[in-house]
């Protein structure tokens, strides 16, 4: 990724208060050419799966998901973390992500309907998950 997607991904997470962190696990992809898209697909599939905790809430990142308002995104923080589960956030590559993955989601979210490059989801997730969390302790980080 390039710095840029790093330091904003990192802006983000360090304002997390402790109870709520934010973890990345990176998938390493294979090298574009070596397989064919799906084979390429299946086999990061199978790294995403073995890097998810178990018992985890999974929400997909798609451009086809549901689009939330910030209001709407801090009101289903709100379930989620009632839940107690671990929520993980999957964000595909450049060839997007295998059917088996989408599969496993109990939700599919979409931050726009573009299709947005992958480290570009990172920090803007991030910051909406700051965000929603923000308005959930009321700080005024986001103004209503």
């Amino acid at each position: 990724m390039p710095a840029w997607v790093a330091s904003g991904f990192m802006e983000y997470t360090q304002r997390m208060p402790r109870e709520i962190p934010i973890h990345l696990i990176e998938i390493k992809p294979d090298k574009r050419g070596s397989k064919q898209n799906e084979q390429l697909l299946f086999a990061e599939s199978e790294r995403i799966q073995a890097a998810m905790p178990s018992a985890c809430y999974i929400v997909v990142m798609d451009e086809r998901g549901k689009q939330f308002t910030t209001i709407q995104l801090a009101e289903t923080l709100i379930d989620w973390m009632r839940n107690g589960k671990d929520v993980v956030f999957i964000i595909g590559g450049a060839d997007g992500l295998h059917r088996n993955i989408k599969s496993m989601a109990n939700e599919m979210l979409a931050l726009s309907r573009l299709t947005l490059p992958h480290g570009l989801v990172r920090v803007l997730l991030a910051e909406q998950l700051y965000r929603a969390l923000s308005i959930i302790r009321q700080h005024p980080y986001h103004r209503m």
